[in-house]
């Protein structure tokens, strides 16, 4: 099979090198790709995501088997109606179906009408009416922007000045232009939050071990939200029966909304939840792989990744197999001053110190004049390990990011604290036995 990797990020490089393998696999074109990529054998194409008539004519010249949408923009956009309608499969929700992502207020209106958990909420598009809505209310609330925002688009405002602001923010200021024209104002709830993924065909879902993302830009879950700082799988201390009740109460439910709806969801489904004291509830639906969970979450699969999406494309039940024990964690590596205005252009130095079993996956990067690898964007590149314990995970991952020139960049060094904390981690022994 020759297979087409539609995107250009650290979620795009993970599905290509899982793809690639498979003995099934000849070849993994990744459009448009970046060149971190090269050295694990992934062939860059420089096509833009949503540049459907050159991503049709290099499919057909190539004879590309099928291709993978990686990003929310090309999904929203209709690129995999456009490939299919050409004669390409593809795995990704049509853009119909995709809403579920390009609309916080068409995700509530679905979640509302099909009785499926989540926290109450207000959609507005008038300031004045916003503010009303959040003095009446009080803090701590959630503004979010209806549209796509790069998973800068939430602010969890512990007072309501802060909520006004963001509120006035997005649909005064046009912080995220069209994204921001409609909010969504949002009880703010309590707990464990958990990134649950799926892969869907129509009313079936086949759901992947659970990760946990780290939001916020510094330690301590603190600072402003950004696109995600780093993750770990699987989260043992989110108990398997709270998963089931999660895949049973939110993930099925969904997935038949959708049918229901006309809307039907081939592809990944991402349920950012939390664990409140009333059972899960949904924070957020993602129409694709989680960044920076699915370099964390692809890891843990056993089985044959390619085999997966083609058997899904062809409605048949998937091989999932996946790997239980232990953990694998990953810290992303930033330009300083992510999420807000940052450089570009500082090169990556030490990479080839990196120990064997330190998988790096990069994301924002470009090559200067030398051919050496330079920040390019906010979230640079991540780096995991996967380790007995979080403590030897953590130990691991941290010992191998000091070996590189980090001076322009930032990274938590926090990544995976929850799981030691929490009361019912089989990792919580190790904690105190380091203590």
């Amino acid at each position: 099979m020759k297979l087409l990797v539609i995107g250009s990020g650290g979620r795009e490089h993970a599905v290509s090198k899982k793809l690639l393998q498979s003995n099934r696999v000849t070849a993994v074109y990744c459009a448009p790709g970046n060149p971190g990529m090269h050295g694990d054998g992934i062939k860059t194409v420089a096509i833009a995501e949503t540049d459907v008539a050159e991503l049709i004519t290099f499919s057909k010249r190539e004879q590309i088997t099928w291709a993978f949408v990686g990003p929310e923009v090309p999904l929203l956009e209709g690129v995999v109606d456009a490939l299919e309608k050409a004669g390409i499969p593809t795995f990704g929700p049509r853009k119909q179906a995709a809403l579920i992502e390009g609309s916080k207020d068409f995700a509530k209106q679905l979640m509302s009408k099909y009785g499926i958990p989540t926290a109450a909420s207000q959609t507005f598009t008038d300031f004045e009416k916003a503010k009303n809505y959040l003095l009446e209310q009080g803090a701590p609330i959630v503004v979010k922007a209806d549209g796509l925002a790069a998973g800068k688009g939430v602010v969890v405002a512990t007072t309501v000045e802060e909520a006004i602001a963001a509120a006035q923010a997005m649909l005064c200021d046009k912080q995220f232009g069209n994204s921001g024209a409609q909010i969504v104002v949002e009880a703010f709830l309590e707990g464990e939050e958990f990134s649950l993924m799926a892969f869907v065909d129509g009313a079936k879902v086949y759901p992947m071990v659970i990760a946990q993302d780290h939001k916020r830009a510094l330690a301590g879950d603190k600072g402003l939200n950004t696109g995600g700082m780093g993750a770990y799988a699987p989260v043992h201390h989110i108990p398997a029966a709270v998963v089931e009740t999660a895949i049973e109460t939110i993930l099925e439910p969904t997935a038949l909304a959708l049918v229901s709806e006309g809307r039907s969801f081939t592809g990944v489904l991402y349920a950012g939840l939390i664990l409140t004291s009333d059972g899960p509830k949904v924070i957020e639906f993602n129409a694709r792989f989680g960044d920076p969970e699915t370099q964390v979450v692809l890891d843990r699969l056993s089985s044959d990744f390619a085999a997966v999406i083609t058997d899904l494309l062809a409605h048949r039940t998937p091989t999932l197999v996946w790997q239980t024990e232990g953990v694998t964690l990953g810290v992303v590596l930033a330009s300083k001053g992510y999420p807000e205005a940052y450089e570009k252009g500082a090169q990556l130095v030490g990479l080839e110190k990196l120990a064997d079993h330190t998988q790096v996956f990069h994301a924002g990067v470009a090559q200067n004049e030398a051919k050496q690898l330079i920040a390019n964007g906010g979230r640079v590149s991540l780096f995991s390990v996967r380790a007995k314990t979080m403590a030897d995970a953590q130990q691991s991952i941290y010992a191998e990011l000091a070996k590189l020139d980090t001076s322009d960049y930032v990274y938590r060094n926090d990544i995976g604290h929850r799981a030691l904390k929490a009361p019912s981690s089989p990792f919580r022994t190790e904690e105190i036995g380091k203590e």
